[in-house]
C-alpha cells in the first residue's frame, strides 16, 4: 500500500476504538454532509442527497400505491393555532423556533417554524371536510421541519431535518387504527426490504408516545454500538385533534361527527441508521436499492490503448439498467480510487485492464465481502442484477444476525444494569406497565422502553423492577 493510500485509510477511526468518532469521520470523508454556519444545522451534499432521493422515491411509491396523495402545507404556523392543543404544544415547546419580526417590523403575533404539522393540517381539514363523502383524506407531504435541539449530530438529531409526514382523516376509529398499522407495515417493509435494516415493531408506552396521540406505534433498529434508533413512528390520534380544531362531518345518518385522524413520519435520520447498521472500518456499506451509485468502473492502466474505450463502452451498456459511474480520473492512483469508492459504500466495483480485455472479462469486487468475481462481458448485465440482489440480502441477513444475537433478557434491575454497562443491546423484560417502574429503569440505567411488541410469546411474569404482576414484556435500550 502506498503512503497516499495508507493516509486515506487512517483518516477513519476504527469502530471499536470510538464509534462516535467513526461515525463523524465516515459522514465527512464520504462527502455526505458538512456543518452549516448555524450550530445544529447541516448541509446535505450531493452524494448524501442522492441517497435521500432514492429513499424518498422508493417510499413515495409505496405510499402512492396505497392511495395516499402528496400535498404541501406552510412552514410557518401562527402561535394561536399551535396553542390550541395544550398537550401537543407542551411536548414541543422547548424545541420550537419562533419568528418575531418580518423585515423591520415586529409581528403582532409570533409565528412558529413548524416542528411538525398537525396544527396547520388540522386547521385546513376543518375547512375542507364537510360530509362523509369527503372521507377518508389520505395526504402526505415531503418537507423540512425545525426543532431547536441542544445536542446535535448530523442525520441523527439536527435542528432542521427532512422527512415525510402523513396526515389522514377517517370516519371511524377502526379505519384510523387500520391506517396507523398499515403505515407501520409499510415502514417495516421499507426498512427491511429497501434499506436492509431489520426492525422491531410495536407500541410505545404512554410516557414515550407522541404528544396528543391516542396510541403511537414504532419501529426500532439496533445500531452496531448497541444503541437503538427510533426509525419511524405512526400515530393514531383518535378524535383529540379533531375536537380541538373542530373537524366535523355530516354522516349518512344526518348527525354531525368528529373525524378520527392519524399522523406518521420517517426522516433523514434513516440515513444515520443505514450508516450505523451496515458500515465498517473501511466506511459506508450501502444497500444497492438506494445507493447513489450501484456500480463504479475503475480502469486499470488506463493510459494503455483500448482500456478507457472499453470501460466507457461498459458504462454505456450498463447505464440503462444500473446507476453507474466511470472513474477515469488520471490524477489519482488506482489504489486511491479503490479506497475512495469503498469508503463511499458503492456495492460493486468493476476493474478492467488490458489483461481483462484480452480475456473477454471484467473483475467484479463486492463491497460487503471483498470477494472478487470474474465475469464475461456478455454475461455482465445479467450477472450484475443477481449480484446486487445477493448483496442486498446479504447485508440484511448480517444485520439481522447481529440484532438477534444482541437481544438479551433481564429478570431484575441488577441484570439490566449489568447489560447496559457491559454490552448495550435490546433488553427483553417484563414490565408491570406502571410509569414509576418505567422511570426507575431510565434513572438507574439510562435505558428507555423502545416498544411493546405485538407478539407476546413470553406471556405473563414478574415485573423486572418491582416484582409485581406483568402481563407483557417490552424491549428496553439506550437510544439515539
Amino acid at each position: 500500500m502506498s503512503r497516499q493510500e495508507e493516509e486515506f485509510v487512517t483518516q477513519i477511526t476504527k469502530q471499536n476504538e470510538d464509534f462516535s468518532q467513526w461515525y463523524t469521520d465516515v459522514i465527512r470523508k464520504a462527502d455526505l454532509v458538512d456543518y452549516a454556519p448555524v450550530k445544529g444545522f447541516m448541509v446535505i451534499k450531493p452524494y448524501g442527497y442522492a441517497l435521500w432521493e432514492n429513499m424518498q422515491r422508493a417510499l413515495d411509491d409505496k405510499l402512492r400505491a396505497t392511495g395516499h396523495s402528496n400535498a404541501y402545507f406552510p412552514l410557518f404556523i401562527p402561535e394561536s393555532l399551535l396553542q390550541k392543543e395544550a398537550e401537543h404544544v407542551e411536548g414541543f415547546a422547548p424545541e420550537v423556533a419562533w419568528v418575531t419580526a418580518g423585515g423591520n417590523e415586529q409581528l403582532t403575533e409570533r409565528i412558529a417554524v413548524r416542528p411538525t404539522s398537525e396544527a396547520i393540517v388540522c386547521s385546513m381539514y376543518s375547512k375542507w371536510i364537510r360530509s362523509y363523502r369527503d372521507l377518508p383524506i389520505l395526504y402526505n407531504q415531503w418537507c423540512n421541519v425545525v426543532r431547536w435541539e441542544k445536542s446535535t449530530r448530523p442525520f441523527l438529531r439536527t435542528s432542521e431535518f427532512l422527512w415525510q409526514e402523513g396526515h389522514t382523516a377517517h370516519a371511524s376509529e377502526e379505519e384510523a387504527e387500520e391506517e396507523a398499522l398499515r403505515i407501520l407495515d409499510i415502514y417495516k417493509d421499507f426498512a427491511e426490504n429497501t434499506l436492509a435494516i431489520p426492525v422491531l415493531t410495536g407500541q410505545k408506552s404512554q410516557k414515550e408516545k407522541f404528544a396528543g396521540a391516542l396510541r403511537t406505534y414504532t419501529m426500532e433498529a439496533l445500531m452496531l454500538d448497541g444503541k437503538a434508533l427510533q426509525a419511524g413512528t405512526s400515530h393514531n390520534l383518535g378524535q383529540h385533534f379533531a375536537k380541538v380544531f373542530d373537524i366535523q362531518y355530516l354522516d349518512k345518518d344526518g348527525q354531525l361527527k368528529y373525524v378520527w385522524s392519524t399522523s406518521w413520519g420517517v426522516s433523514t435520520r434513516l440515513i444515520g441508521g443505514i450508516i450505523m447498521v451496515h458500515g465498517d472500518d473501511r466506511g459506508l456499506v450501502l444497500p444497492p436499492r438506494v445507493a447513489p451509485l450501484q456500480v463504479v468502473i475503475v480502469p486499470i492502466a488506463q493510459h494503455k490503448e483500448g482500456v478507457l474505450e472499453k470501460a466507457a463502452e461498459l458504462q454505456r451498456n450498463l447505464s440503462a439498467k444500473y446507476r453507474v459511474k466511470l472513474d477515469d480520473r488520471d490524477t489519482y492512483s488506482v489504489g486511491w480510487k479503490f479506497n475512495e469508492w469503498e469508503l463511499k459504500g458503492v456495492p460493486v466495483r468493476l476493474e478492467i485492464g488490458p489483461r481483462d480485455i484480452s480475456s473477454g472479462q471484467v473483475v467484479a469486487v463486492r463491497r460487503d465481502t471483498g470477494e472478487k468475481i470474474s465475469i464475461a462481458f456478455e454475461e455482465l448485465e445479467g450477472r450484475l442484477s443477481d449480484l446486487l440482489e445477493d448483496i442486498q440480502l446479504g447485508i440484511f441477513n448480517k444485520a439481522l444476525r447481529f440484532r438477534d444475537s444482541n437481544i438479551r433478557t433481564a429478570r431484575s434491575m441488577e441484570e439490566m444494569a449489568s447489560i447496559m454497562e457491559n454490552q448495550m443491546s435490546f433488553v427483553k423484560a417484563h414490565w408491570c406497565e406502571s410509569a414509576e417502574c418505567e422511570a426507575k429503569v431510565k434513572e438507574k440505567t439510562g435505558a428507555t422502553i423502545r416498544c411493546i411488541p405485538f407478539e407476546q410469546e413470553n406471556g405473563s411474569g414478574e415485573c423486572m423492577v418491582c416484582g409485581g404482576d406483568a402481563k407483557r414484556f417490552v424491549y428496553f435500550a439506550k437510544a439515539y
